[in-house]
């Protein structure tokens, strides 16, 4: 099967082609299909946005299309950035300075408890889709520590192993990570849809 991602983000394809690659699905960059589209995500959701994305790209390009809404939900900051965490702080922001945003944000918060969450959904042109949803549990650190990852990965802390997501190889972090837990579900459910057992 072959599909489209709908996303720029040149590291989240990386991600989401090895996983998706064992299922033989061939992830094509809107690049590859000659279509530039960048919904405007008017989402209150993950759900929302993920869906958004997925259906415009399929209806562009006449192929499956998935869409990946991904973020970081701290509990002390009700929530923040959630659905808003690639504009957190406004468009003049790169990952840097809104990591940086945050932390300054949480500076004499106790309670740092955060998790990165992921929606994926796939738009199939028959008017099908599958959604899923994975989480990753960690803390907002004190400070960035490692050079890998994207985002907010230098500033999210995993206590069971004593690292950073940025510490990780893209083994490790696809194996606990929000976008690989929810990859994993999304997998199975494709594979079922695929080989015609999803009823």
């Amino acid at each position: 099967m072959k599909a489209v991602l709908a996303s720029h983000n040149k590291k989240k394809m990386a991600e989401m082609r090895a996983i998706l690659s064992e299922l033989g699905v061939e992830l094509l960059s809107q690049a590859d299909v000659g279509v530039d589209i960048e919904p405007e995500e008017t989402g209150t959701t993950f759900e929302e946005n993920a869906r958004i994305k997925a259906e415009a790209i399929m209806q562009a390009t006449g192929l499956p299309a998935i869409a990946d809404d991904s973020g970081l939900v701290v509990d002390a900051l009700n929530g923040e950035p959630g659905v808003y965490s690639a504009r957190y702080g406004g468009e003049g922001l790169d990952d840097t300075g809104r990591w940086q945003l945050l932390l300054k944000n949480m500076k004499g918060t106790e309670n740092r408890a955060c998790r990165f969450v992921s929606v994926i959904c796939c738009a199939f042109p028959d008017g099908s889709q599958l959604m899923t949803r994975g989480e990753c549990h960690g803390v907002v650190a004190e400070g960035p520590r490692g050079e890998g990852g994207f985002g907010y990965d230098p500033v999210f802390w995993l206590p069971e192993k004593g690292k950073s997501m940025a510490e990780l190889s893209p083994e490790e972090k696809n194996s606990i990570s929000h976008r690989g837990n929810a990859l994993r579900v999304f997998k199975e459910e494709l594979e079922k849809k695929l080989n015609g057992t999803d009823q």
